[in-house]
């Protein structure tokens, strides 16, 4: 099978333009149910998928992890399928283990705005990490969108960001005054440090910074307001499309701005505009009251 796993990694690299993460991911999946079936991809049934998906929520794994595994199986046979190596697809009709449904943690207007505030407006980290915050809240990046920005990327005068998204994917974004601002001061530092690295945000040690960098510096700032627990650059991802929904704003926008392939991804976010409703209802209705005269 190891054969076809190879063929089938190398599709996605070239023909879909899968992220170096997606790719190790698929192969550590596809490589572990080959161990499993001990079988050649021509001699495995649906049994044999069924019985691999029941195997990780055997051995731990959660329901969401056994479904992803289980959607690489399925591509990879899909694309075997397709291109003639075996006769059928065992993995269509395996049904996706059900995982509970968990929201999106958001933060609200007061806290986002206390965090983002945390950095001071001068030297080169503080107002590096400000810059940072307001870039992500203000276009709703990834944290690797906003690691692999690069000077040539921001445009400060039309406030425009430009992205590479999952699937390679460019998308240009709108860019808020706030973090334009926080930008430009930020570059202001960072010329005087005399440093001409591409790469737009870099670390203490002039290098470009990565990804659990951004992590390190969104949890540094939560703490300092109080905030823990499972805080991180997506948070603050998930905060800019809740705003932009409880504003008003058009599902299909906010799809483009995150850079969603899908509208189902995005409607998540409607289950929170809900229970935000709720809240100011339940709070502020004369009628929300359950006490009884």
């Amino acid at each position: 099978m190891k054969e076809h796993i190879d063929r089938f990694i190398r599709y996605l690299d070239l023909q879909r333009g899968a992220s170096a993460h997606t790719l190790r991911a698929y192969r550590k999946d596809l490589e572990d149910f080959s161990d499993y079936v001990k079988k050649r991809a021509e001699d495995v049934e649906m049994i044999d998928v069924r019985a691999f998906v029941a195997r990780q929520i055997k051995d731990g794994r959660s329901k969401t992890t056994a479904g992803r595994r289980l959607a690489a199986v399925r591509s990879f046979l899909k694309y075997l399928y397709r291109e003639g190596y075996v006769r059928e697809n065992p993995a269509k009709l395996v049904n996706t283990p059900k995982a509970r449904r968990l929201l999106p943690q958001f933060l609200s207007v007061d806290d986002i705005f206390s965090l983002v505030q945390q950095p001071k407006s001068i030297g080169f980290l503080q107002t590096r990490d400000r810059a940072i915050l307001e870039l992500l809240y203000s276009s709703g990046l990834r944290v690797s969108e906003i690691a692999g920005l690069n000077m040539e990327d921001v445009n400060t005068r039309e406030g425009l960001v430009k992205v590479m998204g999952k699937g390679k994917k460019e998308r240009i974004l709108p860019v808020g005054s706030k973090a334009v601002d926080a930008i430009k001061s930020y570059l202001v530092e960072k010329i005087l440090l005399k440093r001409k690295d591409k790469a737009l945000f870099l670390n203490n040690r002039g290098r470009p910074l990565s990804d659990r960098g951004v992590r390190r510096i969104v949890v540094k700032y939560a703490k300092m307001i109080g905030i823990s627990g499972s805080i991180g650059p997506h948070t603050l991802r998930h905060t800019f499309a809740s705003h932009l929904l409880q504003a008003g704003a058009d599902l299909r926008v906010i799809q483009e701005l995150l850079g969603h392939a899908s509208l189902s991804t995005t409607q998540k976010y409607t289950h929170l505009d809900i229970t935000h409703l709720m809240d100011i209802y339940d709070k502020a209705h004369p009628m929300a009251s359950k006490d009884e005269d």
